[in-house]
């Protein structure tokens, strides 16, 4: 099973907004305006005869206040939730996945999060296609996974974008289709997320769902690897060495190896030992190849271990 096409972002940030204070009270709309001014006793008394503002405004002054698994806070994100609010219905939802101010509940979180998905809340929808990926609170089901990855997609959610993309590549929930793979990858990396550019850089590589071209790979490789992507400066190092898509230049091979090395990356670490040992984009630096070589074989990369094997740095 390829769960790791799923990503499981369950500790989202949501923002609802600051509740004015002033010294009278609070405005159930959030807004520093003097009209419509409550005090919490106005409030409380409004929220507990069901107004949905006050309700809203408690939720969210007692997160600010007491943090938002406080019971303080969670009676009223039930409260706001069971009156059919989409925020609060996806936060319950997640809620009863990390278990704060609530008993973990995978089957309770996903109740919550179709609630809200079913009212057009992107997050709610990525994340619901994310548990039917996973199997996690409903039984696994890659058809309904894809179906709410696109209507959350179809709402502009870059990591739905970049999860459709990738199962239309490797065929999970739908029949393969390289074309709707790049075009899914391409909004998501438009969005600037650097798993997409990289994805869709290695599209252009293998001229998968686009015309293949060594430069387009290039260009969406440089993107994500300035984001700090490992895989992406692997791949863009690559790129300098072999000349493929730009001018060959060690240098900028061996700074791209150096940067993917730096992030545990055992390919990058074990091409930066070959760089140190053959003085290609660097100063040629026996015991620092060896010491790359190394961290690249205790991650057990092969051709590491054989190379420090073949020098006499590792006995066989």
């Amino acid at each position: 099973m390829k769960l790791k096409t799923f990503i499981l972002v369950f500790s989202m940030l949501i923002s609802f907004g600051s509740i004015a204070q002033t010294p009278e009270g609070l405005n159930a709309k959030g807004d520093e305006s003097s009209e419509d001014v409550m005090t919490i006793e106005e409030l409380v008394k409004a929220a507990e005869q069901g107004d949905a503002d006050a309700i809203l405004s408690l939720w969210a002054l007692n997160t600010a206040i007491h943090g938002g698994d406080s019971p303080e806070a969670m009676k009223w994100l039930i409260k706001a939730a069971e009156q059919g609010d989409a925020d609060a219905q996806f936060n319950l939802g997640l809620s009863y996945v990390s278990g704060d101010g609530a008993t973990q509940n995978y089957t309770e979180a996903v109740k919550w999060f179709a609630k809200a998905a079913d009212q057009e809340h992107a997050e709610a929808q990525y994340v619901l296609g994310m548990c039917y990926g996973a199997g996690q609170g409903v039984t696994q089901d890659y058809t309904e996974a894809m179906k709410w990855c696109l209507k959350a997609a179809d709402q502009g959610h870059v990591y739905a974008q970049y999860n459709l993309g990738k199962c239309y590549g490797d065929g999970i929930g739908v029949a393969k289709n390289y074309t709707e793979a790049a075009k899914w990858l391409r909004k998501a990396a438009d969005q600037g997320l650097s798993e997409a550019q990289y994805a869709l850089g290695s599209c252009y590589y293998f001229g998968e769902g686009v015309t293949q071209s060594f430069t387009g790979a290039v260009k969406w490789w440089t993107k994500a690897a300035e984001q700090g992507d490992a895989d992406a400066q692997l791949a863009l190092g690559r790129s300098y060495y072999e000349g493929e898509g730009v001018t060959k230049n060690y240098t900028k091979a061996a700074k791209w190896y150096n940067n993917a090395a730096n992030q545990d990356n055992a390919e990058a670490q074990y091409r930066l030992g070959l760089c140190y040992l053959k003085g290609y984009g660097v100063t040629k630096n026996y015991s620092i190849a060896v010491r790359w070589l190394n961290n690249a074989a205790e991650q057990e990369h092969e051709e590491a271990i054989e190379k420090l094997i073949e020098l006499g740095e590792l006995v066989d």
